[in-house]
């Protein structure tokens, strides 16, 4: 499973997830007004992010079961 070129998709998708979760709350952190529209727009990202993983993961389910 390691080897699927779809399952190494997964595991970057989530860890850039979770790498875009990490920067918009530091950004979030800092406490200017700057600081919270960056902030927003990377949760924006993370919102697209998640959306792009749960859609591979979908895939690798449907793929694996079918």
């Amino acid at each position: 499973m390691s080897q699927d070129p779809l399952f190494i998709f997964i595991i970057a998708a989530v860890g850039s997830i979770a790498l875009i979760l990490m920067i918009g709350i530091s950004h979030f952190a800092e406490g200017d007004v700057d600081s919270a529209k960056k902030s927003n727009k990377f949760m924006q990202y993370r919102i697209i992010a998640q959306v792009v993983a749960v859609a591979a993961i979908m895939l690798f389910v449907y793929f694996k079961n079918g």
